[in-house]
């Protein structure tokens, strides 16, 4: 699909967290996407990402895109299969697994809730948030379970038919992944998350557009 960054960044912003305070944080880009990022002493091979910046596309396609889990495997990065195992209330607990070149599968387990809802007419913010939910589900064989992974997406419509964001993760690498790879493509794999997100609403609003 894509080049391959370096693969400790790629599963790191594949699959998104919370970042607390401002201390000790690298500038990783300083472009149309603003990227920090620090590392999680408490979690081997861990770092805390926080990317912002502006996306082209409407509040509710975005919104519309992010909560439809079970089609990620359609467009997100490196997502080879995604589910929804249940749902109570505002929140959903979902599989995720990521065929990933080279290194072997990723999979991890989510609680996600959406914290806010934009209004009917695009306007206002949607939030959304996850942790892991590892016991609602089992390892599976030969894939490598991602167990410290918790982040957020923050999108702010605004008068321009543009959305501010704000994209907050941390996880753990997973598995054997040699040190030197660690630091490398950390800019790329965020960008691509990111892009592929913008890509998606955008063919809402097409998809929706020509159904009219």
């Amino acid at each position: 699909m894509r080049t391959l960054p370096g693969l400790t960044a790629l599963v790191v912003a594949l699959v998104a967290g919370g970042v607390g305070g401002a201390e000790n944080w690298e500038t990783v880009s300083t472009g149309e996407v603003a990227i920090r990022a620090r590392p999680r002493p408490d979690i081997p091979g861990g770092r805390e990402v926080w990317a912002e910046g502006v996306l082209t596309a409407s509040l509710q396609d975005i919104q519309s895109a992010l909560r439809d889990h079970e089609n990620f495997r359609v467009w997100m990065p490196y997502v080879k299969e995604s589910r929804v195992l249940s749902r109570e209330g505002g929140k959903r607990v979902t599989y995720t697994r990521l065929d990933l070149p080279v290194i072997s599968n990723r999979d991890y387990v989510l609680q996600v809730e959406d914290v806010q809802l934009a209004a009917a007419d695009g306007t206002g913010e949607f939030r959304q948030r996850w942790s892991p939910a590892n016991q609602a589900m089992p390892e599976r064989s030969g894939v490598v379970r991602l167990r410290h992974n918790e982040g957020s997406w923050h999108f702010t419509a605004s008068d321009e038919g543009k959305v501010h964001f704000v994209y907050r993760f941390t996880v753990e690498p997973g598995g054997s992944i040699p040190g030197f790879l660690a630091g490398l493509g950390q800019k790329d794999a965020v960008m691509d998350t990111v892009r592929a997100v913008e890509r998606r609403a955008q063919k809402l609003a097409m998809d929706r557009a020509s159904a009219r």
